[in-house]
């Protein structure tokens, strides 16, 4: 699945600083009390690299400090052209483990989830939707998530799902991300929010935080370019605007349990090292 294909340009989000203080800073203070035992990194962030030798990439990426690995469905599939049991060895061989996937969810689910148990994967995601016509579209999409959830948990993993900013955006006086996780079984749908595309959407991550406790069990910890409006503006960590160590800390009194790190834009070092940067800014928060 080719997430390019998938992400269209929003309109332009308002001002952060002036609707968010708490959360728009541009510090790269964080805390040094801890938030979290490791941290992963989700391997879109590495799509233009990974391709070519995947393995030398993994090697790469434990070196950086990162111990969790969140998939995605290229070319080379969820477990990069190897078996998933070959997979996980390799992984384990460099200090990695996988624990989530992004996926096409609408074909052979099933086949999928059990792949991914079997390695002792936790989530099976889906990454976009993309805007709906209408509240209804969004539930439909809502029971075929619970029918997913269904599948996964049989084979012993979660379904869940992750949002873009559109998700966040009125239609016909209600929000789809609110009627996704209300008509949605706690039991068998998760979530991953994306906490960069709940601020480009002029919405506090902390609202849905805390009104869904122990819904939201992953996060895309990606940052956002200072004073812009462009949607598509994700940068090294704590080079942007997003004060994490404060909604991250809250997050996990809310029920967070993976802390993913994600990059779609660089600088003029690249995606290799900028994910070190980043690697080293989330070391310290590490306890």
């Amino acid at each position: 699945m080719n997430r390019r294909q998938f992400v269209v340009k929003t309109g332009q989000a308002t001002t952060l600083l002036a609707l968010f203080p708490n959360i728009a800073c541009g510090s790269k203070t964080v805390s040094t009390d801890g938030i979290f035992k490791e941290f992963g990194i989700q391997l879109w962030t590495l799509k233009d690299v990974i391709n070519d030798n995947p393995k030398e990439i993994f090697q790469q990426i434990a070196k950086m400090g990162y111990t969790q690995i969140e998939s995605f469905e290229g070319e080379k599939g969820i477990f990069w052209g190897m078996k998933p049991k070959e997979f996980k060895t390799f992984l384990n061989g460099e200090g990695l483990k996988l624990v989530s996937s992004h996926c096409d969810w609408t074909k052979d689910l099933q086949q999928k989830a059990a792949q991914v148990a079997s390695i002792d994967g936790k989530y099976l995601i889906c990454p976009w939707l993309g805007p709906q016509k209408s509240i209804d579209d969004f539930k439909i999409y809502a029971d075929k998530f619970n029918k997913a959830g269904e599948i996964c948990k049989k084979e012993g993993i979660t379904f869940a799902y992750h949002n873009h900013d559109y998700s966040f955006k009125e239609l016909e006086g209600q929000i789809p991300q609110q009627v996704l996780m209300d008509f949605t079984n706690p039991e068998l749908v998760a979530f991953e929010m994306d906490i960069y595309w709940v601020v480009t959407a002029g919405v506090d991550p902390l609202e849905y935080l805390s009104k869904y406790k122990n819904r939201f069990k992953l996060c895309h910890i990606k940052d956002r370019i200072k004073n812009t409006t462009e949607a598509f503006a994700s940068c090294t960590l704590g080079d942007g605007s997003i004060k994490y160590a404060e909604i991250l800390t809250k997050a996990k009194t809310y029920g967070m349990e993976y802390f993913i790190y994600e990059q779609e834009k660089y600088n003029k070092k690249g995606a290799l090292l900028n994910a070190k940067e980043s690697a080293l800014y989330l070391k310290k928060m590490l306890r």
